[in-house]
């Protein structure tokens, strides 16, 4: 927004260094014993495997990874069920973590480095060195001094470091890309794919094709991937950037119905306050395909965006135009849902609530014209044919529990969605972070970020090592947790259960966390107690009692601290 209004410099830095989430505690011990399984000779007798398949299994269920009932029929065929518990536990060992916070001034050392670089992929010997000596320099400080003695800075492109090595070396002023190429060939060819994996996922769940598909378009994320979410809304619906003789985008086209394959998706798009504010031409050729679908002379089981436009004329009324808005954003000058706050200052009643909050802020349509205007029927009404919601993930320095603007939007609609339909829709992460990507349900992803991310000594240790700041970051995940669960109900209650154990009962972990930052730790005492009171989870009284004087100890460290500090 400073670049946009006032030419401001933007000074790029790292993200934070990464590595492999690796495993610990019961779970390397539970990998130990799948690889015995797996080493089991076939000439092995069944009281042996049944043995064994018996240990894993109690072994999985203590980490809330299998059933605790060993009859389960989930556990009726062991090699499938170790299979696929094996598989869970690849995801964990192997999945990418940031390690602590970038600190300017301070250039990753060099297995820091090493790790960049393997994430990165980066294998040819000259490209690698070229970049390690990038990594090493410490560009940033020098840069900021400069820019503040105004001094020229050089551009350079934003984005993520695994994603384009050429942003090295930082310290550069960022520059985000050209309007009338987005999304590009290369972003459209990506959508396709992360487009067809999404309807794959929900057919497998469901057993049939989503009729409307709630997506969440961030600014950030599409600067990233020059457009990637943008071409993947785009191809749900069966649309494609129409170009002019210059190759500049003019506007959106129909893929043909022969050519597509598959039924028209109808796509209810909301976009954040900087997409709106920065890709105005992207807001328009989304609200022109959505508007081509609705009035395309094709079958109403070929195309879902016709018929439900249709069904709105029928009852309501009115233009094809108003019918066919599916484009939805803050109204001038405003971002955000406001469901985060709410979330943060606890003062919420009930989970509608959440749901109205972000209706109110984010019920502003966007049509071909660009201009906002409320349409509460449309929305409403295309609201109650959503069969799900989904965002991408595009950084590995953000995860949906790191930062409160995921549940904030994703989270949000889906509570309205739920008001609106009277059940529960889908809710997916599009995860790009790593190779081709992978669409997780939203349970599923937050207990992947838990276990490699929060629960992770790795991960916690890092965070430690930063005092305060660490602290709050610890903090405000138990917070987007339990923002997730408000808006969701989709987060596992053994999350709760766990989260408390490592950080509140251990009384050494509670005494680390009181010393580095008092507030932040009484937060996370009363987040788990506030899950525990809005019936998120349900504690045993021993560890229920037990969280309530831990609770208690850390308001009285932070009454005496307060007390020092006033005398």
């Amino acid at each position: 927004l400073a670049k946009r209004r006032a030419n401001a410099t933007l000074i790029s830095h790292l993200t934070p260094p990464v590595t492999e989430a690796g495993l610990y505690r019961g779970l390397a011990d539970l990998k130990a014993s799948v690889f015995r399984w797996r080493a089991l000779p076939p000439e092995a007798g069944a009281e042996e495997r049944q043995g064994l398949a018996a240990l894993i299994q109690a072994e999985a269920a203590r980490l809330d990874l299998a059933p605790a009932d060993p009859a389960d029929l989930s556990w009726a065929d062991a090699d499938a069920a170790i299979a696929r518990l094996h598989a869970s536990l690849l995801d964990v060992e192997y999945a990418l973590i940031p390690v602590g916070l970038h600190v300017v001034g301070q250039p990753p050392g060099a297995a820091q480095r090493a790790e960049l670089l393997d994430a990165a992929g980066i294998t040819d010997p000259a490209r690698r060195a070229e970049t390690d000596a990038l990594l090493a320099a410490d560009s940033e400080l020098p840069a900021i001094i400069h820019a503040l003695d105004g001094g020229y800075i050089r551009p350079a492109p934003g984005g993520d470091l695994l994603r384009n090595p050429e942003i090295l070396p930082t310290g550069r002023n960022i520059y985000g890309f050209d309007p009338f190429r987005m999304p590009g060939a290369f972003a459209m060819d990506d959508g396709a794919r992360q487009a067809d994996r999404l309807l794959a996922r929900h057919v497998a769940d469901c057993g049939r094709l989503p009729e409307t598909v709630a997506m969440l378009l961030w600014g950030s994320d599409n600067l990233k991937s020059e457009g990637g979410p943008i071409a993947q809304a785009l191809c749900l619906v069966g649309a494609r950037p129409r170009r002019d003789s210059y190759g500049r985008l003019a506007g959106a086209e129909l893929v043909p119905l022969a050519e597509l394959g598959r039924p028209r998706i109808d796509v209810i798009v909301t976009l954040s306050g900087i997409f709106r504010d920065l890709l105005p031409l992207q807001t328009k050729l989304l609200a022109e395909a959505l508007l081509l679908a609705a009035r395309a002379d094709e079958p109403e089981t070929e195309n879902f965006v016709a018929r439900h436009a249709r069904a709105h004329l029928a009852a309501h009324g009115g233009t094809i135009e108003t019918a066919a808005l599916r484009v939805f954003s803050n109204a001038d000058g405003t971002y955000g849902a406001n469901v985060n706050q709410l979330v943060d200052s606890g003062t919420w009643q009930t989970e509608d609530e959440l749901g109205d909050a972000f209706l109110r802020r984010k019920g502003f349509a966007y049509g071909t014209d660009g201009r906002p205007t409320r349409c509460d029927a449309v929305l409403g009404g295309v609201l109650k044919t959503v069969d799900l919601a989904y965002q991408n993930l595009e950084s590995l320095d953000l995860g949906i529990t790191t930062v409160d603007h995921y549940f904030d939007g994703l989270g949000g609609i889906s509570r309205a969605v739920r008001a609106a339909r009277g059940s529960e829709a889908a809710v997916y992460i599009g995860d790009q972070t790593a190779g081709a990507g992978t669409v997780r349900s939203l349970a599923e992803q937050v207990s992947l970020e838990t276990r490699t991310r929060t629960l992770n000594p790795k991960y916690f240790e890092a965070m430690l090592a930063h005092g305060a700041e660490g602290v709050r970051h610890l903090e405000a995940a138990v917070t987007n947790t339990l923002g997730w669960s408000a808006t969701t109900g989709q987060v596992d209650p053994w999350i709760y259960r766990e989260i408390g154990s490592v950080f509140m009962l251990d009384p050494e972990m509670r005494r680390r966390l009181a010393e580095l930052n008092p507030v932040a730790s009484v937060r996370i005492a009363n987040r788990l107690l506030e899950a525990h009171e809005r019936h998120y989870w349900s504690p045993d009284e021993a560890m229920l009692d037990a969280l309530r004087r831990a609770g208690a100890e850390l308001e009285d460290r932070l009454e005496g601290l307060d007390m020092e500090q006033a005398a």
